[in-house]
């Protein structure tokens, strides 16, 4: 199967970064632009070392671009294979948090012959799904940055609204700096305060440690209008998107 207009990164672990190089924010920043993450794992060997955790970890809120290939499967026989399998999902439980169950593709994927011929069949099978599964990414392009726009008008309207609750908590004159110290570390109660009362899903909240080291910059925002201007937005993205789903059927 031909993969026309794809272009493939590769990343392999362990990664030893230069001094200052955040990888995580690297990693962070691939996967809110790519189209699909895929994770590679070898069945005859196992593991999920803590620096490759770290790094599913980095792909937070990307978890339905997020495939995992269980190679070289053919190193092992049916009933080991099995064990393998639960043991991955096991463990890929623990680090991606998602309701949905990540698609897992089971295969020998080089061009070695199979050691084990038991499981041929699946392995063609497997294979020709995760290659057509690649393949419709370019075409499925437009409806992915579509969405990416819609969620990113989203964490726009909450970041206006935390903005708008810590500017109406603020006093005109004394006790600012104080006052500002207290907001910034009551953010967690805050977002349940705003969750409640905009109907907004807690996974729409920025990371709360991130957004009190960032509370003080982003304090200087205008917020009533920029709610007003992102919910028009967001609502005009969400038209286009019934008409797009609308075209394609």
């Amino acid at each position: 199967i031909g993969l026309y207009g794809v272009f493939l990164i590769t990343l392999c672990l362990p990664f030893h970064p230069p001094s200052g190089y955040d990888f995580a924010e690297v990693l962070r920043w691939f996967g809110e632009r790519v189209d699909r993450i895929i994770l590679l794992f070898d069945a005859h060997k196992l593991d999920i070392s803590d620096e490759f955790s770290e790094a599913i970890k980095a792909f937070k809120g990307q978890d339905d671009k997020i495939r995992v290939v269980l190679n070289k499967a053919d190193q092992v026989d049916t009933q080991q294979l099995m064990r393998v399998y639960g043991a991955l999902m096991w463990s890929l439980g623990k680090v991606i948090n998602t309701p949905e169950v990540v698609r897992v593709y089971l295969g020998s994927f080089w061009a070695k012959p199979l050691q084990n011929t038991e499981n041929r069949r699946l392995f063609e099978a497997e294979s020709q799904d995760l290659f057509r599964d690649i393949q419709s990414l370019p075409r499925n392009a437009a409806l992915r940055k579509l969405n990416d726009l819609i969620k990113r008008a989203r964490l726009a309207k909450v970041h206006a609204y935390i903005i708008s609750y810590l500017k109406k908590e603020m006093p005109s004159l004394f006790g600012r700096e104080k006052k500002k110290e207290e907001l910034i570390m009551r953010l967690p109660e805050i977002y349940t305060i705003l969750q409640r009362e905009h109907h907004i899903s807690p996974g729409d909240f920025p990371n709360v440690t991130k957004m009190q080291v960032e509370a003080d910059i982003l304090s200087h925002l205008k917020p009533t209008k920029y709610v007003s201007a992102v919910w028009l937005v967001q609502t005009q993205l969400i038209i286009q998107k019934v008409a797009f789903l609308q075209y394609k059927s």
